[in-house]
């Protein structure tokens, strides 16, 4: 097989640390924020009914048709790997009767699309997001925006804009639809293939094609707004002016839409200027959802995880500023002195505190350099002459300073933070 054997699939990755850490911390802010706005987790299998992709996101969908990993089972159940968050939740949801129609739940996990990878878009990626679900609100909306800009500033990321739009009621979808597509179809010939495709099958995504020939089309037809009800305009208001007595500052985008046949009213994007040209790092809108017959109206968003990092990363931050640090390492020279610092690790560990050594014979340079890597405050030494007197070398590894203390006073447990002096 040779060396590819040791790679992961294409398009998925490996984490291990120091980049693992950053990984952990950014998850941990994710839980913190959704629970302090009064959010649940619920986890929900990545392998799920292809059917409720096929019915949710829409058949035309670029995610069902070009990106969705689908196979079947040895029971000849037709399955997929989860695309994206939302269908699979309200999959769940939906089952709960009144309960679920109104939840606040968040989720944190890894998505797969099949598609062309690059930067920060990968085939295996990782999203954290939130569904809220129950009636239309443009309060709820509202909170929903600003949950996720809190979210991405807890995460260390300033300097998000928000571009905001309206889709509209779901029964506008055919109104609005009907509308862009006379627009377009006398320039049908100028569009690419895929946005002439799109003009019979999903035409809103006509207006988020990135082709720039495209683009300049899209800039001359009326904005899907034009097509709404009276309520669906006052609706977008209402929600703009909440942001804005919440001060936060949202860019109404006109052009603005999220591909997914489910999205209706508020739908809207973050970006960050890190990212470069491709910069949009989290979106979300508010949707319906009609599951076996029961429809689940909610709002959520989701933030892609890799692209926050990416942004982090050109902005500074460092894998490792997020590893573990702190405790102790023992450093053992001689066999007896590994078998004494094993005693003693288990009792550190015990009292809570991080502890670490080597459980082979090692020089002290070697364990010393360990004892570097993994960040902890303090080394103790024991060899045989320590083990003879009853003694350890307790050793700063900030300053360099040391001393020597009485083994009693390591295995006294109400004395290791008076005897250590560190945090733990």
């Amino acid at each position: 097989m040779g060396t590819d054997a040791f790679q992961p699939v294409q398009g998925m990755s490996d984490f291990e640390a120091p980049e693992v850490c950053l990984w952990r911390a950014l998850e941990a802010s994710a839980r913190e924020v959704f629970e302090r706005y009064g959010y649940e987790e619920l986890r929900t299998p990545v392998v799920e009914p292809l059917g409720i992709y096929l019915h949710s996101l829409g058949e035309t969908s670029d995610v069902v048709t070009k990106e969705m990993y689908n196979f079947e089972d040895r029971g000849g159940r037709r399955l997929a790997l989860r695309p994206e968050g939302t269908a699979g939740v309200i999959r769940c949801l939906a089952g709960k009767g009144a309960e679920g129609l109104q939840a606040r739940v968040y989720y944190l996990g890894p998505m797969f699309r099949c598609e062309r990878t690059q930067k920060g878009r990968k085939r295996q990626f990782h999203q954290a997001g939130v569904e809220a679900t129950g009636a239309p609100n443009p309060r709820v909306d509202a909170e929903c925006i600003a949950l996720q800009v809190a979210l991405l500033e807890a995460m260390g990321l300033k300097g998000a804009r928000v571009r905001l739009n309206t889709q509209g009621a779901p029964h506008e979808r055919k109104t609005v639809a009907d509308g862009l597509r006379a627009a377009l179809e006398p320039v049908r010939e100028q569009l690419c293939e895929d946005c002439a495709r799109r003009i019979d099958q999903n035409v809103l995504r006509v207006l988020d094609c990135k082709q720039e020939s495209c683009r300049k089309i899209v800039a001359e037809i009326p904005a899907p707004v034009t097509f709404m009800r009276e309520e669906s305009r006052s609706y977008f208001d209402k929600v703009r002016t909440l942001l804005e007595a919440l001060g936060l500052d949202a860019e109404q985008d006109a052009k603005l839409v999220r591909g997914l046949d489910y999205y209706a009213h508020t739908v809207w994007e973050l970006t960050h200027d890190a990212l470069g040209a491709q910069n949009a790092i989290a979106g979300g809108g508010r949707y319906e959802i009609t599951f076996e017959g029961k429809t689940v109206p909610g709002v959520g968003f989701a933030v892609g995880m890799e692209r926050v990092i990416d942004a982090l990363r050109a902005e500074g931050v460092r894998d490792e500023d997020h590893a573990p640090s702190g405790g102790v390492w023992l450093i053992s020279l001689g066999e007896s002195a590994l078998d004494a610092n094993m005693e003693l690790a288990c009792r550190l560990r015990r009292a809570g505190i991080r502890c670490g050594m080597e459980l082979e014979p090692k020089s002290m340079k070697a364990q010393m350099r360990k004892a570097g890597r993994r960040r902890a405050n303090h080394a103790v030494i024991r060899g045989e002459d320590e083990l003879r007197e009853g003694t350890a070398v307790l050793k700063d590894l900030s300053t360099g300073e040391q001393r020597t203390v009485k083994d009693e006073r390591l295995f006294e447990v109400g004395n290791l933070r008076e005897v250590f002096e560190w945090e733990t």
